[in-house]
């Protein structure tokens, strides 16, 4: 009996198949990172009032608050925390900032006085480096 032609068109090839279970790996490593670092912000005392904040102009990982600060928070998990730090592209800043301003104006309960957009830098053994206003110091 002859194999049809069709019969391996919805197989992936090696290439593909790696790359699926790669990009599996990596969004799996992300969520973990940014549990992390959330647990570590609200040991310090943050109040975490989202996480994975989807707008249409981008995505936060974290936006969270202390007093009269809110904070949006990246979080970039790399095998070293300084391949972590320096990867925040200047695109992405822009993202952030034109995403916090759509939340901000979904959320016109959350009163505030100051904004602030920090990176946490997570490495392969979940150590945590916090880059304060990372946005204004690039």
């Amino acid at each position: 009996m002859a194999v049809k032609p069709d019969t391996f068109r919805n197989v992936p090839a090696p290439v593909e198949f790696a790359r699926q279970i790669r990009g599996a790996n990596a969004y799996r490593d992300g969520l973990s990172a940014e549990d992390a670092a959330s647990a570590f912000c609200t040991k310090e005392g943050w109040s975490i009032l989202l996480k994975r904040a989807r707008t249409r102009r981008g995505e936060i990982d974290i936006v969270m608050r202390k007093g009269n600060l809110i904070c949006f928070v990246e979080v970039k998990k790399r095998k070293t925390l300084r391949d972590a730090t320096e990867c925040l592209a200047v695109c992405q800043q822009k993202r952030l900032f034109r995403a916090a301003e759509c939340l901000l104006a979904a959320h016109p309960e959350w009163s505030y006085e100051d904004l602030r957009f920090d990176l946490m830098a997570v490495d392969e053994q979940h150590a945590i480096h916090w880059v304060k206003d990372v946005i204004r110091q690039m």
